[in-house]
C-alpha cells in the first residue's frame, strides 16, 4: 500500500470513530443493574403470595392443545381445513391418520396435565401415562356423537339465521359454530375429568370469537348462537335442545361473598334453559334456581333473576323516546 492510500485510510478510519456513538451509547448502559432486579425477582417468587411454576414436572402446552384442536376440527369437518383434497378413495386413509395422530397428541397432553394436577394439590402420581391412553382414547370414542350433535347445530343457525346461505358458510365463518365445536370437544373432556385441558381449549375459543362457554356446561343439540359477540354461559348452565342465543347474552351466576365460593364451588349457581327458548340481544340471566320454561322467549337487555313458566314473553315495556331538533 502507498504512503498516500496508507494515509487516506487513517483518515477514513479516524473520521468513522469520530462519528461513531458506541462508546456514549456503551456508558448509557444499564446492564450492571439487572442482577439486582433479578435478585428481587427471585424473592417475589421465594413467598406464597405469587405464583410460578418451577418443576420438573412439565405443564401442558398451550401451543399443542390449539393444534389438537385444529386437528380435531378437520376430522369433525373432513375436507374443509384440510390443504389435501379428498375423495372417497382415500377418505378413510385421512381419517385414520388425523385421528391416530390427534390420539397421540391428546394422550401426551393429558398424561403432562394429570402430572401437575397432582403436583398441585400434593398428591402421589400414578399411572399417569396409562391413565391418559385411557382417557384419549375414551374421548376418541366421543367424536362420532359429537359430529352427530354438531350437525343439529349446523340446521339450527341454518333455520334460525336468514343470512346465512349454506352449510359451508357456517361451518368455515360462523364464530358461533367455532365457539360451540371447540365447546363439544373440551365438555367431552371435563365429563372425563381431564384437569385444565378442557378450559384452555374454550379460552382458546373465547379469544378467538368473543363467546365464552365454559365446558362444564351442558347443552343440548340445535345451539344456534347468532352474531356472538359477548355471550357469557357459565359453568352449571344447562340449555335444552334447538335453544338460540343473541350478541351480549350472560347465563351467569349471583354475585357471591368470599367466604361462599368453596361452599358453591360444586353447586348448581347458573340458570337453566329449558327446549326452544330463544334469548335476545343484551340480556342477563342470573341464578342456578332460574328456570326459563321451554317455548318461552326473553327480549333484549333484560335482566332476570327468577323463573319462568313454559311459553313466557318477557318484554320490556316500551322506552319513552324524546326527539330534539334544534331547528
Amino acid at each position: 500500500m502507498s504512503t498516500e492510500d496508507k494515509s487516506a485510510t487513517e483518515l477514513n478510519i479516524t473520521l468513522v470513530g469520530d462519528i461513531c456513538d458506541h462508546q456514549h451509547v456503551s456508558a448509557a448502559s444499564r446492564h450492571h443493574l439487572i442482577p439486582e432486579v433479578v435478585k428481587n425477582l427471585m424473592q417475589s417468587w421465594s413467598t406464597k403470595e405469587c405464583y410460578d411454576h418451577i418443576s420438573p414436572v412439565a405443564i401442558p402446552s398451550h401451543k399443542a392443545i390449539i393444534t389438537i384442536i385444529k386437528q380435531a376440527r378437520r376430522i369433525l369437518f373432513p375436507g374443509y381445513f384440510t390443504a389435501a383434497r379428498l375423495h372417497a378413495s382415500n377418505l378413510e386413509y385421512y381419517i385414520g391418520k388425523e385421528t391416530t395422530e390427534l390420539y397421540d397428541k391428546l394422550s401426551e397432553q393429558i398424561a403432562m396435565a394429570i402430572r401437575h394436577d397432582c403436583r398441585r394439590q400434593d398428591r402421589p402420581c400414578t399411572n399417569c401415562e396409562q391413565r391418559a391412553s385411557d382417557l384419549a382414547y375414551r374421548f376418541i370414542t366421543t367424536l362420532p356423537k359429537i359430529i352427530s350433535i354438531l350437525a343439529q347445530d349446523i340446521r339450527a343457525t341454518l333455520e334460525g339465521d336468514p343470512a346465512s346461505k349454506s352449510p359451508d358458510e357456517v361451518i368455515f365463518s360462523y364464530p358461533g359454530l367455532l365457539a360451540i365445536s371447540v365447546y363439544r370437544l373440551a365438555h367431552e373432556l371435563y365429563t372425563l375429568d381431564v384437569p385444565i385441558i378442557p378450559r384452555i381449549m374454550t379460552e382458546w375459543a373465547h379469544g378467538e370469537t368473543g363467546i365464552d362457554i365454559n365446558p362444564g356446561a351442558q347443552i343440548g343439540p340445535g345451539l344456534c348462537i347468532d352474531h356472538g359477540t359477548g355471550v357469557v354461559i357459565g359453568e352449571t348452565t344447562i340449555i335444552g335442545r334447538n335453544v338460540r342465543l343473541y350478541q351480549g347474552v350472560t347465563l351467569g351466576a349471583l354475585s357471591l361473598p368470599k367466604n361462599a365460593v368453596e361452599s358453591l364451588r360444586n353447586k348448581k349457581r347458573h340458570p337453566t334453559l329449558e327446549d326452544d327458548v330463544i334469548v335476545y340481544a343484551n340480556t342477563t340471566i342470573l341464578g342456578g334456581g332460574t328456570v326459563i320454561g321451554a317455548g318461552s322467549v326473553i327480549g333484549g337487555n333484560i335482566w332476570l333473576t327468577e323463573s319462568v313458566s313454559t311459553g313466557t314473553k318477557v318484554l320490556l315495556k316500551r322506552p319513552e323516546l324524546i326527539y330534539s331538533n334544534s331547528k
